[in-house]
C-alpha cells in the first residue's frame, strides 16, 4: 500500500502552526512501534466518541483507557479491550491512580451553560479539566491534548471563550513535555445539546461550509483525526495551538 502523504508542522509566532507535505503513514507506524498508552476524558461526547473510534481503528496505542462518570456499552468487539475507569469528578483526588501510567492524554470534556448553569459550566470546563490535567501530569503523562474552542481567550468578555482561554493557560503552567491545544470553530454534528451557535450552523451553514470549509465550522471527525495526526507527527515544541484551519487540514490528511 502506498504511504499516505499529508502535512508537517511549521510553527508561527505564539505557538500557532500550519502544515506542509509529509508522510503520515510512516509517522503512524513509527509511533505504533513505541507501544504507548493513552487516556480519553469525555468519551461520551461527540468528539470523544469520534476520537476513540479513530484510535481503535488505527491501532496506535497498546492500551486505551476511558475515564468518565459511567461505563459505556459497546456492541462492536473492536472496543472490547478498551479499559474503562469510572470516577467522581467532584472527588478526583481519590482517583489519582486512574491517571497514572499514561503516555498521552486527550481531554474532550465539556458541558454547556444551558445544561449546567454558569457555575456548573465553569466547574466542568475549567475545574474538572484542570484537575484532570494536574493528575495526569503527576501520573507521568508527557503529552496532553486539549479540545478547546475557536476564539478562546482568558480576557474575553464572553464567558464561554473566557473559561476556555483560562483553562488553556492554566494547563500550560503545569509544564507538560508537550501540550497541544485544538481550537475548532462550530462543530458540525447532530447531538442533543449544542455549544453556542452549533444549532444554527447545522441548520444553515451546510452549503456555505462546503465552499468555505474552514471559515465558520468543522466536522467532528476532522477534529478527532487532527488530534491523532498531531500526536504521531514528531515535534520539539512544548506548546502548540492548532486553530480551526490547521485542525481541518490535519483532519483531511487523516482521511488517507
Amino acid at each position: 500500500m502506498r504511504a499516505a502523504t499529508g502535512l508537517v508542522r511549521v510553527f508561527t509566532k505564539g505557538g500557532r502552526c500550519f502544515y506542509h507535505s509529509m508522510d503520515l503513514k510512516a509517522s503512524e507506524e513509527a509511533f505504533r512501534e513505541q507501544n504507548k498508552s493513552c487516556f480519553i476524558l469525555g468519551g461520551t461526547g461527540e468528539t470523544g466518541k469520534a476520537l476513540l473510534k479513530e484510535i481503535v481503528d488505527r491501532k496506535l496505542f497498546s492500551r486505551i483507557t476511558l475515564i468518565g462518570r459511567r461505563q459505556i456499552t459497546f456492541e462492536d468487539k473492536a472496543f472490547e479491550n478498551v479499559v474503562q475507569e469510572v470516577v467522581d469528578f467532584e472527588k478526583l483526588d481519590d482517583y489519582a491512580a486512574t491517571f497514572q501510567g499514561h503516555d498521552v492524554g486527550y481531554c474532550c470534556l465539556g458541558t454547556t451553560k444551558a445544561k449546567a448553569g454558569t457555575e456548573g459550566f465553569i466547574r466542568v470546563d475549567h475545574d474538572y479539566v484542570l484537575k484532570s490535567a494536574e493528575l495526569a501530569k503527576a501520573g507521568g503523562c508527557s503529552h496532553f491534548n486539549l479540545e478547546s474552542s475557536k476564539g478562546a481567550d482568558k480576557t474575553s468578555s464572553f464567558l464561554y471563550l473566557k473559561v476556555k482561554g483560562q483553562v488553556e493557560a492554566d494547563i500550560e503552567q503545569l509544564g507538560f513535555d508537550r501540550y497541544s491545544v485544538y481550537r475548532p470553530a462550530v462543530l458540525m454534528v447532530d447531538r442533543e445539546e449544542s455549544r453556542p451557535g452549533e444549532w444554527m450552523a447545522r441548520k444553515f451553514l451546510g452549503a456555505f461550509s462546503a465552499v468555505f470549509p474552514t471559515a465558520m465550522s468543522i466536522p467532528i471527525r476532522s477534529v478527532a483525526r487532527a488530534m491523532l495526526a498531531a500526536t504521531v507527527i514528531p515535534s520539539d515544541k512544548k506548546v502548540e495551538i492548532l486553530e480551526n484551519k490547521a485542525c481541518y487540514d490535519l483532519g483531511k490528511m487523516g482521511e488517507n
